[in-house]
């Protein structure tokens, strides 16, 4: 069960989400609240929701670290809230950090969105990756879901192509906006052929996003030269795999005719299996 320490007082607060496990291209979602966390001023972790009755421990597994070089030490699988705030006269914020459960998604989210109600929350936003042909030579587009028309129309760029089976933030984003908390889910558009490494563009376009569309300070600054040496990285992995470069240049030019989507994606799933 939710485990709380001492509430937060709070100032128009945001909640962040990155509740990992249906899917995250590139950590997009995960780093990109890391780096929130990382600056909230007064920054401290007041609430714990412990996950180990409800997930698969063999597919979420406990982590081990040692203490002062001999003892060992089990984490279990954990969300974590942390509350801070993002600079003189800005507004507060609730980081919500960690693991999906497997078992119980009602009753989790139902203490989640009590939590939220509990805490003053005035809008949610939740934060992930998706896999899309795209190119990285080019800004990373962050579509968007929202909760009420009037917060779809402020976002923009909605992404209404995608019917089916879904994770526990877009759960948790629904009961939020049921609950009379607008809420929003932004997904970086994460280039298929390097989904499954971290990727620092991603992480920057979502922040810049949350920062437009809630107010929150947000220093992007640091990124700046994560994102420069990671296009170096992809760039002469390009160089090495010809195949895949000639693709990802079909894709920028989105040719007609010449590359089949069959083709492209084969490519890009071989170009993924060898990384």
């Amino acid at each position: 069960m939710l485990e709380i320490d001492v509430a937060p007082r709070l100032r128009k607060p945001v909640l962040v989400l990155a509740i990992v496990g249906w899917v995250d291209a590139g950590e997009a979602g995960a780093r990109a609240a890391a780096v929130l966390g990382t600056q909230l001023e007064g920054a401290r972790v007041f609430a714990r929701y412990p996950l180990d009755d409800v997930v698969d421990l063999q597919q979420t597994r406990p982590t081990v670290s040692l203490v002062e070089g001999t003892t060992r030490q089990i984490s279990w699988p954990t969300l974590e809230f942390v509350a801070g705030r993002t600079g003189r006269g800005g507004r507060d914020v609730v980081c919500c950090i960690g693991p999906e459960p497997s078992l119980r998604w009602p009753s989790v989210t139902g203490e989640l969105v009590g939590l939220a109600r509990d805490l003053g929350v005035e809008i949610a936003v939740g934060l992930g990756g998706m896999p899309a042909v795209v190119s990285h030579r080019h800004p990373v587009p962050v579509l968007a879901t929202a909760t009420n028309p009037e917060l779809a129309e402020q976002a923009g760029a909605m992404r209404g192509d995608y019917h089916g089976a879904t994770g526990m933030q877009t759960v948790l984003q629904c009961a939020l906006g049921d609950a009379g908390i607008p809420t929003l889910g932004l997904w970086a558009q994460v280039p298929h052929y390097v989904s499954a490494t971290p990727s620092p563009p991603a992480v920057q376009a979502l922040l810049v996003r949350l920062r437009e569309l809630t107010g929150v300070t947000i220093d992007l600054g640091p990124l700046d030269q994560q994102v420069d040496e990671y296009t170096d990285r992809v760039e002469e992995s390009l160089a090495e795999r010809p195949d895949v470069a000639e693709l990802v240049t079909a894709i920028e030019e989105q040719t007609s005719g010449e590359v089949s989507g069959d083709q492209l994606a084969s490519e890009i799933e071989r170009f993924l299996r060898d990384q």
